[in-house]
């Protein structure tokens, strides 16, 4: 990252409050686990049952472990997005995982349609 994008960022980290740039740092460590991610996929859903108190992060980490055999590169723009809403916009965490369930669960439901 060039040294205008890196002022650009932090610019915009120094703006957030400390729960947003939680949010936010999570977020990132979500990601970049994301890419070092080598296990083989899985095709069954896993059964994991929502925590009652649950951050947006985890809700994307259980439902990632929940559908494993789903491409992340592909939720990614939409999860995001998402993600984008409840720390900059103030959407808040169970609206955001709840409509994270439903991207989940319909990406799923599509790539089943694609199968036959």
């Amino acid at each position: 990252m060039g040294d205008p994008d890196r002022k650009h960022w932090q610019a915009l980290f120094d703006r957030l409050t400390a729960e947003h740039r939680q949010s936010l740092l999570n977020f990132a460590q979500y990601l970049q686990s994301c890419q070092q991610d080598s296990a083989p996929i899985e095709l069954e859903v896993a059964d994991i049952p929502r925590p009652r108190s649950e951050s947006v992060i985890g809700a994307i980490r259980r439902l990632s472990e929940t559908y494993p055999m789903l491409d992340r590169a592909k939720l990614f723009n939409q999860a995001s997005s998402l993600m984008t809403q409840h720390v900059l916009q103030g959407l808040e965490a169970d609206a955001t995982i709840d409509q994270l369930e439903d991207l989940f669960s319909g990406c799923y439901e599509d790539s089943l349609k694609k199968e036959h």
